[in-house]
């Protein structure tokens, strides 16, 4: 079966600094991988690139069977990217975000609803501005939107990051689900003893050139 990602001597820039610079990964059906490097090391450009957000200037560069080379716009309605910034209005309420960009990620009224409900923002919080949210308030949303859209492969960076323990355990139940919904987990985090217990393993990337991988 052909890998989820396939990644082969996959260059990609920032301006003319090499952010990736020959990376080679892997990633099957069904599986949880956890990205792990030091800051800087590349691990969100990987993410990125795997969403259709940066070019692969060189090097072979696959997802969900998408080349990313010739056209990587074709794979960015079939992955979610959780990533640093939210991408969400800020003048719109957390239930406005989430309908519409569930909508238009193609995703039923209904998707919404359950990903609010399952990120704890189906209260109080549905008609609060986003502007008024705190950081781990404005990361469940970003989840929810995310949830809703049930992309076949998931992009996290730093998933666990400003939630809390309620919150981080929410993350890891709802990468273990998504699996066995049949979709896909690549995630970079620093918290490794959380993320080791949920991956199923780990790919370090160290200076944007190699990756090791371990069980």
């Amino acid at each position: 079966m052909e890998p989820v990602v396939s990644l082969r001597g996959a260059v990609c820039l920032l301006g003319r600094f090499p952010a990736l610079a020959g990376v080679d990964l892997d990633v099957n059906a069904g599986e949880i991988v956890l990205l792990q490097g030091p800051n800087g090391a590349g691990k969100t450009t990987v993410l990125r690139a795997c969403a259709g957000l940066v070019p692969v200037v060189d090097g072979e560069a696959t997802v969900l069977g998408v080349d990313l080379v010739a056209d990587r716009r074709a794979v960015r309605h079939r992955v979610g990217l959780l990533g640093h910034a939210s991408g969400l209005y800020e003048d719109l309420t957390v239930a406005d975000n989430v309908r519409f960009w569930a909508r238009a990620g193609r995703a039923l009224p209904a998707d919404a609803e359950a990903a609010m409900t399952r990120l704890g923002l189906d209260g109080r919080l549905a008609d609060v501005a986003v502007a008024r949210l705190s950081a781990g308030q404005r990361r469940r949303t970003s989840l929810a939107v995310m949830v809703a859209r049930r992309p076949e492969l998931w992009l996290l960076d730093e998933p666990h990051a400003a939630l809390d323990q309620e919150g981080r355990d929410v993350v890891d139940g709802l990468m273990a689900d998504a699996v066995a919904a049949g979709a896909t987990v690549l995630f970079a985090s620093h918290e490794i003893d959380r993320a080791t217990a949920v991956a199923h393993r780990t790919v370090t990337i160290a200076g944007g050139t190699a990756t090791a991988v371990s069980a």
